[in-house]
């Protein structure tokens, strides 16, 4: 199974930091932000990683090559202009192979095992949910014995974590393109799973949360 890591976002909320730094390069606990997802990966057993960029995405080839220090294997999917994560994924499917695969938003850090996705069962979807932070206490779907669903009830929040398989994405055309409708379909089909997370995850959408991962992380040494 191969795996992808989504990096190329411009980082808005994260400026003046993102000015002349890709966000994937901010550091947090003596590390980029990218460095806790790769060798997340080895450590789960994943060989082949895919990742895509945009902005400053020179500095990411730079910065981190062909991967071989992390005893991985690292492809880039290079977009000029950023393709949002829909359309940047369905870009990327020529590297990714035929069967399912996972993706991570670079932005996030989460202690999360991915090696359990390596052996999930998957349809078109597998999403890994997390409970509703601060800056989004409404939720993104609901989870019913373990179907993703947009029913009423208890919402939990998209943790950018998932297993897709490259049937999810046909129909579509290249471009830049959302994910989340090609979500909200497979889940109108009963098509996509998910497990809830409950372990630490976090979202790092702007410097100051960036600044408390940071902190976590250095007294945690």
């Amino acid at each position: 199974m191969k795996a992808m890591i989504l990096a190329a976002g411009r980082g808005e909320r994260m400026r003046p930091l993102t000015d002349n730094t890709p966000k994937p390069l901010l550091q947090a606990g003596g590390h980029t932000l990218i460095d806790y997802h790769l060798q997340a990966l080895a450590k789960a057993g994943f060989e082949s990683v895919v990742i895509n960029h945009a902005h400053l995405g020179e500095k990411l080839e730079q910065a981190l090559g062909d991967g071989s220090r992390y005893g991985l294997s690292i492809h880039y999917s290079a977009e000029g202009t950023p393709l949002e994560t829909g359309g940047g994924i369905f870009h990327a499917l020529p590297l990714l192979g035929d069967g399912p695969f996972l993706v991570v938003n670079g932005d996030v850090w989460t202690d999360y095992p991915l090696e359990r996705l390596k052996t999930q069962s998957v349809q078109l979807a597998h999403l890994v949910l997390v409970g509703n932070p601060p800056q989004h206490p409404k939720g993104d779907f609901a989870l019913q014995e373990g179907r993703v669903s947009e029913t009423e009830g208890e919402r939990l929040t998209f943790a950018g974590i998932g297993l897709y398989r490259p049937e999810l994405f046909a129909g579509c055309k290249p471009g830049a393109f959302p994910l989340a409708p090609i979500l909200r379909r497979a889940i109108a089909a009963d098509q996509v799973s998910g497990e809830h997370y409950d372990g630490r995850w976090f979202d790092i959408g702007t410097p100051e949360r960036l600044t408390q991962l940071d902190e976590l992380l250095q007294q945690e040494g």
